[in-house]
């Protein structure tokens, strides 16, 4: 018979640090150093005097748990405010979006997989608890400049992490590529991501010669892609969150051009609301101050193709944007 105590609430769990994510406090409590190290590779360390945490997660690793890779693909139910995150045979973690706090039990090779974290176990939490915590979350990628940032939504293939890269090229730093985390703090609007690589189809990789040296590749369905690692040393990879000056929704197409249409208030609410997952009263209500500070900011409708992604962005850089805001 299995222990009553799956998870092990009531282990001892004695390391714990603190993170800021998004202007918000994220505590983690475990009893492993590697899990922590991956941590600190997703989420700036929090500095300054201690807040309460606005998000308490704690993870036990089961030394005599012998699971290894490759893992499965993750096992994701809810029911009302409890979600849970079946990660490999044994590996799993609960989420409770009403206390806003996540347990978990993982196996030692799964907590040293600091990669799988960044990559999928943290964006996979994030996303299930962002509306509780009282972020939107976008499907989007962000760039910034100094600490101002342009946010690119657009559905699947509409080109996001290609003109990202673009930007990337013409001094701008990666905040997030595909999913965009929102927020309104004291000081306003902040936008901010977690520490993924970029992502680039094969139809992509051609335009940037940063990418063709690319050497670690893989499949989605029948199609190659190709992921970009951030230069800096992992101690570095957390990108600080940015202010949002503008917001670009992508509509890529075959045909040469590019058109830039101030995007109607009602359709760009429509294009963020409808990846917004459902959530309690008092959620909603946080989730709406941060849709109605994103549709503030000039948002265009931008319709492009046929062209390199550098002139693309050359073009939003000289046409959209404020050639001061970003140092031109």
């Amino acid at each position: 018979m299995g222990s009553p105590d799956f998870l092990r609430t009531h282990a001892e769990t004695p390391l714990c640090e603190r993170y800021t994510v998004g202007g918000l406090v994220c505590s983690l409590a475990t009893n492993s150093e590697r899990l922590l190290a991956a941590a600190r590779e997703s989420f700036p360390p929090l500095k300054g005097p201690s807040s309460p945490a606005d998000l308490a997660l704690r993870f036990w690793v089961d030394d005599d748990d012998a699971a290894r890779p490759p893992w499965p693909k993750p096992y994701v139910r809810g029911l009302d405010e409890l979600v849970f995150i079946g990660l490999d045979s044994r590996s799993s973690v609960l989420a409770d979006l009403r206390k806003r706090r996540i347990i978990g039990r993982i196996s030692p090779a799964l907590a040293g997989d600091s990669r799988y974290w960044r990559t999928v176990v943290f964006p996979i939490l994030f996303s299930i608890v962002a509306g509780s915590i009282g972020l939107v979350e976008l499907h989007a990628s962000c760039v910034a400049r100094d600490q101002k940032g342009v946010i690119l939504v657009g559905p699947s293939r509409s080109g996001k992490s290609t003109l990202a890269m673009a930007f990337v090229e013409a001094g701008f730093r990666l905040l997030s590529d595909d999913r965009v985390f929102a927020s309104v703090q004291r000081d306003g609007l902040l936008a901010f991501g977690l520490s993924r690589p970029l992502k680039l189809r094969r139809d992509a990789v051609s335009w940037f010669q940063q990418a063709r040296a690319v050497k670690h590749m893989d499949r989605q369905g029948e199609e190659s892609v190709y992921y970009i690692e951030s230069k800096e040393p992992a101690t570095q990879q957390t990108s600080p969150p940015c202010e949002p000056r503008a917001v670009l929704f992508l509509e890529r197409q075959e045909a040469p051009g590019f058109r830039a249409i101030p995007m109607d208030p009602a359709d760009a609410r429509h294009c963020i609301e409808m990846d917004v997952m459902a959530e309690s009263t008092r959620a909603i209500k946080s989730q709406e101050r941060v849709i109605d500070a994103l549709l503030a900011l000039p948002c265009w409708r931008l319709q492009y193709g046929g062209t390199r992604p550098q002139v693309i962005a050359e073009q939003i850089l000289r046409s959209l944007l404020e050639p001061a805001a970003f140092g031109r």
